[in-house]
């Protein structure tokens, strides 16, 4: 059992007398505040904010960080304020427990909610003080401790979610050894029988090794004596869990898991890491291809190590890390290691920089999405960073999780450049936005001022950052169309009746936006736009309109015209494919605005029979703005070449062909179907027209529903 005394005992070594007093009074402020509360253990309550300050004190945290440890659940489970805190310690003290308490229990429609809003605001709490992370890691770690007394169901779900969401933060903080902790915890509860057996086959394996480990170690250490330098080696036990994840994803039995051996050398200086590179290189094999410097280059969570895999002289492969102490203190204890080597108040390590820059994405995702699911999914990829880095122009690096492509790399810039990025530079050379960047390459992105996100991105960029500005921007836009496109089709309603919207009393829309719990005009246009509310439906409303007036309106009913720059609300059916000098009609799809079908189109009757006040009268604007969409279906001649013919003659005639998909195929004949870009129902006919001429086209024409 922990004691308030042994805790003391500890601080000694690097606190002050004032700020042990500090922490003591904080932690019997809490004894009185949970007096007669108990665990599941069946031990005090207050022996939890012992045990996570405990854990605090291994990373040498500030006094500060340790009073919120005592008193990170004084606002949840007892009968105190944030105020009150305030006023007994230190504003201080109360924000970090705030930011660290329980988030206080919101109706959720289901867990995964639950968990994603209570991850939003823990995020949010630690941009503001990195601390609140660190702490709420810390009481998380205790409590996996002891999950042993919950239920089963209770220990795979909170087991399961340390997983997914506090071990990558550890990781994302570089703090390796509270990571590997969580893992292992997680995997006991989790797969409990999995666990109990690669842990008895790991004793094992280690009463086998000893005698190798020695003589291998023994010939490391004599390797860097020869060269006159001084380290420490240490054999690196694999953990559980990786052993596991290896042989899950490898497909390799445990047994070839367990014939890498690990050590790590220790050195006084970086410019020793490379001497006793070169020591062991000379004295064993290297392996091509195996060698990584995350000293020139450190991970994006600021480790730090030459990594080279070697072979022993009897074959074995040994996988050796190369660091400095302070490395290794980073490498175990991440962001927690700014307290343990730096001055408090020195915030310029580069583990802390990084740690920083992460928050800040952090911060800038958060405020762009559109829920707590959302932000979820968007930060889960930040928080599994298998890292490419990547070169600017300039020089500098850039950090990117593995798959990422130049639109992240944009964003990854900055917010405007992925914004208005049109095309991409890979080494010199242009290449797709959707490329797989690879780490050393130099990546430089062409930019145009009206240039806007395309809505395809979103099928391969794989940063939360590069995901949620898309989504904002698309979002900001498609508000902006709809409500647009309400202002058009409320303004030919009301035309109906004589009136203008402009016209229109703000007494009489207050009542309407008060009927329908609108905060403003626009939601109400937006409404309208997006297929939700129908334009005839309020205008009537507005107009106060009586029967007969709605008759004389119905004859008067003029077609909305189409333009084709309305943007996201306004889409064009791919059943029909219509096209400028078609006969159309409209469909108010909710959520998707007005879909376009030529007047032939079945699946355009269904609607007009199921629901025809969704149905509205359509034409084209004398000047149309932009290229559409036709489909085609062609019988040709099955000969060398063929397609060839066919996409140079639809090219000559200023079109492109987006598809072309096999319909059927045999020997003699076959029958394709061909998407191209047209101007207009003439333009199209020009198409066709130019084909039927070649010698190998039997039979074309049109597709339609």
């Amino acid at each position: 059992m922990p004691s308030i005394r042994n805790l003391e005992k500890r601080l000694r070594s690097y606190l002050t007398d004032d700020q042990i007093a500090q922490v003591t009074r904080a932690y019997r402020f809490a004894e009185q505040a949970h007096q007669g509360q108990y665990r599941r253990t069946g031990d005090p309550y207050i022996t939890h904010p012992l045990a996570v300050a405990n854990i605090l004190v291994d990373m040498h945290m500030d006094y500060a960080s340790l009073m919120a440890a005592m008193l990170h659940d004084v606002i949840e489970d007892t009968g105190y304020s944030k105020e009150q805190i305030a006023e007994e310690f230190s504003e201080e003290v109360a924000e970090l427990v705030d930011g660290v308490s329980k988030i206080a229990q919101i109706k959720f429609e289901s867990k995964a909610e639950q968990q994603a809003e209570n991850l939003r605001k823990m995020m949010l709490a630690m941009t503001r003080d990195i601390r609140v992370i660190l702490v709420k890691l810390a009481d998380r770690l205790h409590n996996m401790r002891t999950l042993h007394v919950m239920k089963p169901e209770k220990r795979r779900r909170i087991a399961t979610e340390t997983l997914e969401i506090y071990a990558p933060i550890a990781f994302r903080l570089g703090m390796y050894n509270m990571r590997v902790e969580y893992e292992d915890l997680a995997f006991h509860n989790i797969y409990p029988m999995r666990a109990r057996r690669i842990g008895k086959a790991v004793q094992a394996a280690r009463g086998n090794r000893k005698e190798i480990l020695s003589s291998i170690k023994a010939s490391i250490e004599h390797s860097l004596r020869e060269e006159g330098i001084e380290a420490r080696v240490l054999g690196r036990e694999k953990h559980l869990y990786s052993i596991y994840q290896k042989m899950k994803e490898q497909h390799k039995p445990f047994s070839e898991i367990m014939d890498v051996f690990g050590f790590r050398i220790i050195v006084d200086r970086v410019d020793t890491c490379y001497r006793a590179l070169g020591a062991v290189h000379n004295h064993f094999i290297p392996i091509p291809g195996r060698f990584k410097d995350y000293v020139a280059i450190p991970k994006a969570n600021g480790y730090q190590s030459l990594h080279t895999t070697l072979k022993a002289h009897s074959g074995i492969p040994l996988e050796i890390q190369i660091r400095t102490e302070e490395m290794e203190a980073m490498a175990n204890n991440g962001i927690a290691a700014h307290w343990l080597y730096k001055a408090s108040d020195d915030s310029g390590s580069p583990t802390h920089t990084r740690a920083q820059s992460w928050m800040q994405r952090l911060l800038e995702i958060q405020q762009k999405a559109g829920n707590s699911m959302e932000f979820l999914e968007n930060v889960k990829v930040d928080l599994f960073p298998d890292e490419a880095y990547v070169f600017t122009p300039k020089g500098d690096i850039k950090e990117l999780p593995a798959g990422a492509t130049p639109v992240d790399f944009a964003y990854a810039v900055h917010t405007k450049v992925g914004n208005r990025c049109v095309a991409a530079r890979i080494d010199g050379k242009l290449a797709a936005l959707s490329t797989p960047l690879e780490s050393g390459q130099t990546v430089k992105i062409i930019t145009a001022p009206s240039a806007t996100p395309n809505p395809g991105w979103l099928n391969f960029v794989v940063t939360g950052k590069a995901r949620s500005n898309i989504r904002h921007f698309l979002k900001q836009q498609r508000r902006e169309d709809a409500a647009e496109l309400g202002r058009r089709l409320l303004e030919k309603a009301l035309s109906g009746y004589e009136m203008e919207l402009s016209r229109l009393s703000e007494a009489t829309l207050a009542v309407e936006l008060a009927d329908n719990n609108y905060a403003s005009f626009d939601d109400l246009l937006e409404d309208i736009g997006m297929g939700n509310r129908l334009a005839p439906l309020v205008a009537r409303k507005l107009a106060g309109a009586r029967e007969d007036e709605e008759e004389s309106r119905d004859r008067d009913r003029r077609p909305l015209a189409i333009r084709g720059s309305e943007g996201l609300m306004v889409t064009y059916a791919k059943c029909c494919y219509p096209l400028p000098g078609d006969t159309i009609l409209g469909h108010l799809s909710a959520g998707r605005g007005i879909v376009v079908h030529r007047d032939t189109c079945k699946n355009l009757l269904a609607e007009m029979r199921s629901a025809p006040e969704k149905c509205i009268s359509l034409d084209w604007d004398k000047e149309v703005g932009q290229e559409f969409t036709a489909a085609l279906r062609i019988e040709l001649v099955n000969k060398r070449g063929v397609l060839a013919t066919l996409a140079n003659s639809v090219s000559e005639l200023g079109s492109n062909i987006d598809t072309i998909d096999m319909a059927e195929k045999d020997p003699t004949l076959s029958v394709i179907n061909v998407t191209l870009t047209v101007k207009d129902r003439i333009h199209l006919a020009r198409i066709i027209k130019r084909l039927r001429t070649l010698d190998n086209v039997v039979r074309i024409h049109r597709i339609s529903a």
